[in-house]
């Protein structure tokens, strides 16, 4: 601590610059990037990216090259979204870096300097004064009057009163008043210190945040995971069976060319690409959709993990409540006034007049912008506005006395006003109030901060001519209210609470407030009052396995720093919950990229919190993220259709390219069959399941469990015995147009009229496993009936374009034939129409 009339001298610039060479720059490190090919290369050796790449090169062996590049194109697809994905961290470190690196007034060798932030090296005195960043964690050694803004790191709205002191704690963390240490990235917002340099760059408490927020990592949601397993099992005995019917076919009927085509059929009809195509266009459509909700997408799987979300961490200040300070209730003379936009009265108006005389003209400390703000409203055009006063002394904020004073003169004026505002015990004391008086006036202070207002006191004294005297006690103060201020909550954030509720979703808050005030907003917003406040050191004290057993009972915590709110996210994760977490702050980043869907604020929001966040609120408003659950969980849903579609019509044509073989009946499916199914039906079956509506009882249902397979056995059953049924009936088509007719084209034709058919009976009936066909042919969707015309125009202009028929392999058939053909098709899939009207429930649990 230095005491007055010492002169500072700082270090001097040898020891400077030698330690900047020995301890690096004021800066986040900077990894060493990896070079673009480099990123490629490893992203393509995944298995799924392999197996679309072979898929690819089987397609440009067959001359197909249209179906080859699509399936280059969607490899290049996946690659860059990985690749996206992969530079976020550099990019929300990058950010960090920025933010704690701004400009700074440094004493070196007696002289005040302005340097670069980077250049600040640990032992720099430090000039702090209202409005300067502070650019590294720092001790006082002299402070008047301080105050600095800490939400980026803890979250809390209202600044904290700082002081030096001769002897310094051993450690301290950010929030709390009367501290003697500032943090690398906080803002000053009143008074003025020196402070001298403790820890820099990564040392700093946001350093260590960057540092934990590098070490994380986001990891593959279970729906990726369990893609890729199912690809790899199917890809891998499709092969051997392929392998297995080339073999065959070549030792039984010595035609090994022949065995060669079977085998390339048979292998693009087992080979499941579909699967991780369908599951990147549902979720790039998702993430556009989405987008018209306000809601950016920076991770692609948070789009179908948020259909599984079963517990949503919010923070308060930003994301519950506006973050801005506002005058909420005035009280004075017994007469208490709530704040609505209406007029004040008269009797209020002297206390937001001296409320405003006690405060800072141009103001940084957001109370005294509250003030100023609801003057400006309220007051103009009377008599309580003084703009043209002049300030003659001030007497500041002291920690034996937490109340500051304004001496005023004003322009025709011989005596001077005085007015104060602070803590109500320190206003009473200065009052010299009467003890019933008083209590009367601590009592309604303490009524209003159990609403979770900070309230503060205001008072006026006059004073003569003369000098004025050394301290605040000797004016004769007389008390003139109370104000409440608050952080108001947002609008429409109670409604999308109840909403989650409703849906299962159970909203947990998480703040660096005091307990009392994050008790009054989880009142205001809807949060069950029946459930448990933790406070920070309350999670201090819980090992990680009780907290697992705790998190579940609570509903707030407050006073928490950034290691336990990431603690909180992977206990949940741990028990087994889908968590998407809100937030804005630096101090938010580790917890919204350690937890399943990170939710950032992009108005108010920090860039590092952007960067980490799998969403971006564009709007900041909490509405948008019930909008976003919603589609979320429609979007899964739709997306198990599909998925169900796609191993349906994997069935028939397996079959077809495999059971004509070991029958020893002539080939129905070429290459160039299997080619055009995949190419006309396949990839427009996902924009047709993509585009279905939601089901209206969306948000009225529970989550999905957080273990819950996408190819959950019933599914799979279901989708099983679709295909088995159009396979069985376009076997029995085939045998009787090739028995009828005696030729093997006739009969393909009549097996593919069967399965083309069938196919678009799949996408009909499994647009909705709750209604059935005619009453989903109701509802909207363009892209269903997109597939089902250009499905039946392509085929006929396989049947009557010369060239093309004799592609396909299309040999005569009458209309009647074909008519009987289409009638199988359809008929084939009757019983799954019956079991929703019988089984509905048991199709649901699907």
């Amino acid at each position: 601590m230095v005491e007055p009339g010492t002169v500072v001298q700082g270090l001097s610039e040898p020891e400077s610059a030698a330690r900047l060479a020995a301890e690096g720059p004021n800066e986040l490190p900077r990894d060493r990037k990896r070079g673009f090919w480099a990123a490629a290369a490893a992203v393509v050796k995944e298995p799924m990216l392999l197996l679309l790449l072979g898929a690819g090169a089987i397609y440009l062996l067959l001359g197909s090259l249209s179906e080859a590049l699509a399936l280059l194109l969607s490899v290049l697809v996946v690659i860059a979204i990985t690749l996206i994905q992969e530079r976020k961290t550099e990019r929300a470190v990058a950010a960090l870096r920025d933010l704690s690196s701004p400009r700074a007034l440094v004493v070196r060798e007696g002289v005040r300097r302005r340097i670069a932030g980077r250049e600040v090296v640990r032992g720099d005195v430090l000039v702090l004064a209202e409005g300067d960043r502070v650019p590294a964690d720092a001790a006082l050694v002299a402070a008047s009057n301080l105050e600095v803004d800490e939400s980026l790191l803890t979250g809390e709205s209202v600044p904290v009163r700082k002081r030096a002191t001769p002897e310094r704690p051993a450690e301290a963390r950010p929030g709390g008043d009367d501290q003697p240490f500032v943090y690398a990235g906080t803002l000053v917002v009143r008074g003025s210190g020196l402070a001298e340099v403790l820890a820099t760059g990564p040392r700093s408490a946001m350093g260590k945040i960057g540092t934990s927020l590098g070490e994380l990592e986001a990891g593959n949601t279970p729906l990726q995971d369990e893609t890729a397993r199912i690809v790899k099992i199917v890809a891998s005995a499709g092969l051997a069976l392929c392998a297995a019917l080339v073999v065959l076919y070549g030792v039984t009927r010595g035609d090994w060319l022949q065995g060669f085509l079977a085998g390339i059929a048979l292998a693009m009809a087992v080979l499941p690409e579909e699967f991780p195509v369908v599951l990147t266009i549902f979720m790039a459509l998702g993430a556009w959709r989405i987008s018209k909700s306000r809601v950016l997408t920076r991770r692609l799987p948070a789009v179908e993990a948020l259909g599984a979300a079963t517990v949503l961490c919010t923070d308060k200040t930003g994301t519950l409540t506006e973050n801005r300070m506002t005058v909420a209730r005035l009280w004075q003379a017994g007469a208490l006034h709530a704040v609505t936009g209406a007029p004040l009265p008269e009797a209020v108006h002297e206390v937001l007049e001296f409320g405003i005389l006690a405060s800072h003209r141009d103001p940084f400390d957001p109370m005294e912008k509250a003030f100023q703000r609801l003057g400006e409203a309220a007051l103009a055009g009377t008599e309580h506005l003084h703009r043209s006063w002049q300030l003659v002394r001030e007497y500041p904020l002291s920690p034996e006395l937490l109340a500051v004073s304004q001496v005023w003169r004003s322009p025709d004026g011989e005596r001077l006003v005085v007015a104060a505002k602070g803590a109500p015990e320190a206003i009473v004391e200065i009052c010299h109030l009467a003890p019933a008086r008083a209590q009367e006036v601590l009592r309604q202070a303490s009524d209003m901060g159990a609403d979770g207002l900070r309230v503060l006191a205001v008072a006026r004294a006059r004073f003569g001519r003369g000098a004025l005297p050394a301290g605040q006690h000797d004016f004769d103060f007389e008390l003139v209210g109370l104000v409440g201020l608050e952080d108001p909550v947002r609008p429409g954030v109670r409604e999308a609470v109840a909403e989650c509720a409703g849906a299962g979703v159970r909203v947990v808050m998480i703040t660096g407030d005091s307990p009392g005030t994050a008790r009054a907003i989880a009142r205001q917003v809807g949060l069950p009052e029946d459930e448990e406040i933790l406070t920070g050191r309350d999670l201090e004290a819980l090992s990680a396995e009780e907290l697992r057993r705790r998190v579940h009972g609570a509903g707030v915590f407050a006073r928490a720093v950034p290691e336990q709110k990431l603690r909180l996210v992977q206990a949940l994760r741990a028990e087994g919950e889908v968590v998407a977490m809100t937030g804005d702050g630096v101090n938010d980043a580790p917890a919204l990229k350690a937890a399943h869907i990170g939710i950032a604020m992009g108005g108010r929001g920090t860039d590092v919190a952007r960067e980490a966040a799998a969403l971006v609120l564009t709007d900041d408003d909490f509405t948008s993220i019930v909008a976003a659950v919603r589609l979320g969980r429609r979007i899964y849903d739709n997306l198990r259709r599909a998925m169900a579609y796609v191993l349906a019509v994997h069935v028939p044509t397996a079959g077809l390219a495999l059971l004509p073989v070991l029958l020893g009946w002539p080939l129905v499916l070429y290459p160039v069959h299997i080619v055009f199914l995949e190419l006309i039906i396949d990839p427009a079956c996902s924009m047709a399941f993509e585009a279905e509506p939601g089901d209206p009882g969306l948000m009225r249902r529970p989550p999905r469990q957080a273990r819950a397979s996408l190819f959950e056995r019933r599914l799979v059953t279901v989708a099983l015995l679709q295909g088995a049924t159009l396979l069985v009936a376009t076997l029995v088509c085939f045998r009787l147009g090739f028995a009828h007719t005696g030729s093997a084209d006739s009969g393909r034709t009549l097996a593919f009229t069967t399965l083309i058919a069938g196919n678009v009976s799949l996408i009909l009936v499994n647009r909705s496993w709750r209604h059935g066909v005619l009453p989903t042919l109701l509802r909207r969707n363009v892209a269903s009936w997109a597939v089902v015309g250009g499905a039946t125009l392509t085929l006929l202009l396989a049947f009557w374009v010369p060239l093309l028929r004799q592609l396909f392999r299309f040999g005569p058939a009458s209309a009647d034939d074909l008519a009987i053909a289409a009638g199988a098709g359809v008929l084939s899939l009757v019983w799954f129409e019956l079991l929703k009207l019988f089984k509905t429930r048991w199709l649901e649990a699907a």
